[in-house]
């Protein structure tokens, strides 16, 4: 009888791993749903250029204002934020090829070109469909690592690995699968770096929904966050593309010369993933 029993309840505990195997997704279709989330494929790829205003909170509650521009570039998206205090503005871009900064709090005035690693994290920041999206066609892998909590919030945790083997570890909202959590891991100079993120706040800008709150911070440092508070942002304004480029560097001319993002029809949808199969799995700003 006993032995009866035992091998009842290893089928009952077999058949209930298998159930909840089952109603676990697998990594391509939590792309999928994030895609859906955001708006989707044809909303997002509507946007060529986007704009954001509002205010950077540096520790100890110091305060300037925040602009952000974004633009789609067949060679990347260009980006420019912009902050702003007393007259001083810091300054970090990068063109769609190479980033550049101007920091006068570090007592220069001058645009400096950044390192190669350096311009890699500007480019992904610059990501209109940010990087989690990108990874549909820029040749990143992605896999699903099962649930974490996040203040109580049983999360989808995926991996996001570029091939430059940079790495982003999201954590999506189990209700609405939009980010609210990620982990940046990437070579910096030689060395591993390590950024926190969570995301909140999300509104819907030209169809299309983008956190409103932004908070980053080294792990190391908990308590040396950093916030972007978003007050308005407004798709596809027309936007100068020299505002991208490093003032003062050599422009190179190509002919003929592309058209301002502004002005380019939408680009083509991003199609969601197929579902892969068991044996080849496929292969970094929601009020929370």
């Amino acid at each position: 009888m006993g032995f009866r029993f035992a091998g009842l309840a290893l089928l009952l505990s077999a058949t209930a791993s298998s159930l909840t195997a089952a109603s676990e997704p697998t990594a391509a279709e939590l792309v999928a749903k994030n895609l859906a989330a955001r708006g989707g494929a044809a909303a997002l790829a509507a946007i060529n250029t986007i704009e954001f205003n509002g205010k950077f909170i540096a520790p100890g509650d110091f305060q300037l204002t925040y602009h952000g521009t974004r633009a789609r570039n067949a060679g990347g998206d260009r980006m420019r934020d912009d902050l702003t205090i007393q007259s001083l503005t810091i300054v970090q871009a990068y063109d769609g090829q190479s980033a550049w900064k101007i920091n006068p709090f570090q007592g220069r005035k001058d645009a400096e070109r950044m390192s190669a690693d350096e311009a890699r994290a500007q480019a992904d920041a610059g990501l209109i469909d940010g990087v989690l999206l990108a990874s549909l066609h820029d040749g990143s892998s992605f896999r699903y690592l099962g649930r974490e909590d996040f203040d109580g919030t049983n999360a989808y945790k995926l991996q996001i690995r570029q091939k430059d083997g940079d790495q982003y570890d999201y954590l999506l909202d189990p209700d609405t699968f939009l980010e609210i959590r990620a982990t940046e891991t990437r070579q910096v100079r030689g060395a591993q770096t390590i950024t926190d993120y969570e995301y909140g706040d999300y509104d819907k800008v030209g169809g299309a929904y983008f956190p409103m709150a932004i908070d980053s911070w080294q792990p190391t440092q908990p308590d040396q966050r950093v916030r972007i508070l978003i007050a308005s942002a407004v798709a596809n304004p027309r936007l100068d593309p020299a505002s991208f480029a490093q003032p003062g560097a050599a422009v190179a001319v190509t002919a003929p010369t592309a058209p301002d993002a502004s002005e380019r029809p939408p680009a083509k949808a991003a199609t969601p993933p197929a579902a892969p199969t068991p044996a080849t799995p496929p292969k970094p700003l929601p009020t929370r």
